[in-house]
């Protein structure tokens, strides 16, 4: 029988969960691919912690060069995360003619230009369904099942760990602080969980969805990022109030040949079905002209959930070695030659609704300060609530606005602060209540 080799750079979480698979389903895959895979070796630079599963002997070593200058070695799996050495040891599988399959985003959304290309002329496949949204199939979705579309936007909820927060928040009324020392202590987030918050982990995520959504290169730093540090229960309470949820969303739109990419806490209605997606599950929502809105929801992290997309790459690629197709699907679904650097639109233009949040002086005429000003910067408010004083003797002020450009809003909040009936910062939250 057909045998395929594969070695595997890195033995953590991930690492142990694709040997699990290669252990426990070894004959459900040979049965689907009529072929034998073969987990040659694993390189890791620590042999010795007990990660929960047994290796053959000699099968683990801790130097990467036995994985990467093997001649029998066909397909490589990078499970090491970060930059460096990952960047260098994929550049080397690439140039000894091996397949690779990796997990590591935030490598793609750096290097994936110079990665792809290198493969493309080499004539070796770079698969990474692992790389967005764990478990949940949405990278061979969009480059295979929906390729006939063209993709009008895409949102997605890509953090575990801001979702959990997020919605222990809604649940419980809790504050930042507190939920996320909570999800430290249970390990659902970092204890340094700045990637992750601050929206980081998911513009990674972004940039790839917006190469393969619309055939174009973006970096990292031409994606607007905030996280969800800021996000107060009395925000949450008020969305509420208004019929929607807060969620850290990612948006790629494209309008008029310019891409929108962009991170940020975002206001959705409760009956969308984005709304829906809580603690630690990932979803995907994207719109293709003739498929309309397609959702796709799961795990999007977790030892299991990731190997099982890694290893769903590597039999893909096996499936194409054995079928003799050569690299059927270029990496990101176009032709490398198709590929576009479209214009990102900055974020000054972006027009969006409104949630503002404003903390006054009890006095009259303060609404019609705060109006005026944003009549004057061409905002219309489209509904206010006045909630109950604070302890402090000042009151809170929210208005949900019509549609309004980012620059006139930011220029309203900018005068308004300088109110002298303004006692704090004025809060604002963007709504995506048009997800077609």
């Amino acid at each position: 029988m057909k045998e395929i080799n594969v070695g595997l750079l890195g033995f953590g979480t991930i690492g142990a969960g694709v040997v699990k698979v290669f252990q426990r389903n070894s004959a459900l895959m040979e049965r689907r691919l009529g072929a034998r895979l073969q987990l040659m070796r694993i390189a890791d630079r620590d042999t010795t912690t007990d990660r929960g599963v047994t290796t053959a002997p000699g099968q683990l070593v801790n130097d990467a060069q036995q994985v990467l200058a093997d001649p029998q070695i066909d397909v490589v799996i990078e499970l090491i995360g970060g930059y460096e050495p990952a960047r260098t040891f994929v550049m080397q599988a690439i140039a000894n003619g091996k397949h690779v399959v990796t997990a590591n985003k935030a490598l793609l959304a750096k290097h994936g230009a110079e990665i792809f290309a290198a493969a493309a002329a080499k004539g070796v496949s770079v698969m990474f369904e692992a790389s967005v949204g764990g478990g949940i199939p949405v990278l061979s979705a969009i480059k295979e099942n929906l390729c006939a579309n063209e993709f009008r936007c895409v949102f997605g909820i890509l953090n575990g760990t801001c979702n959990y927060i997020l919605t222990r928040m809604t649940n419980e009324g809790a504050d930042f602080a507190t939920v996320l020392k909570d999800a430290q202590a249970h390990g659902f987030a970092e204890a340094d969980p700045t990637f992750d918050v601050e929206g980081i982990d998911t513009a990674h995520k972004l940039a790839i969805l917006v190469s393969l959504c619309f055939g174009t290169r973006i970096g990292l730093e031409q994606i607007s990022i905030e996280g969800i540090s800021q996000i107060t229960p009395l925000d949450i309470e008020y969305a509420r109030e208004f019929g929607y949820k807060i969620k850290l969303l990612a948006i790629g739109k494209k309008q008029n040949g310019a891409i929108e990419a962009r991170v940020h806490p975002t206001m959705i209605p409760t009956h969308y079905p984005l709304a829906d997606v809580d603690g630690v599950f990932n979803a995907v929502r994207l719109v293709g002209d003739f498929v309309g809105p397609v959702m796709l929801y799961g795990q999007g992290a977790g030892r299991d959930a990731t190997a099982s997309a890694v290893m769903g790459d590597v039999m893909a690629i096996a499936r194409d070695m054995l079928a003799g197709s050569g690299v059927r699907t270029p990496s990101l679904g176009y032709l490398p030659e198709a590929i576009v650097d479209l214009p990102i639109k900055p974020m000054d233009e972006i027009v969006s609704q409104y949630y503002l949040r404003f903390t006054v002086v009890d006095q009259p005429n303060v609404m019609a300060k705060i109006s005026g000003v944003l009549g004057r910067c061409q905002i219309s408010i489209a509904s206010m609530m006045q909630p109950e004083r604070h302890a402090s003797g000042s009151v809170p002020i929210v208005i949900m606005t019509h549609e309004a450009k980012e620059a006139d809003i930011r220029a309203a909040l900018a005068e308004i602060d300088q109110l002298e009936v303004v006692r704090e910062p004025s809060r604002f939250i963007r709504i995506e209540s048009e997800m077609e």
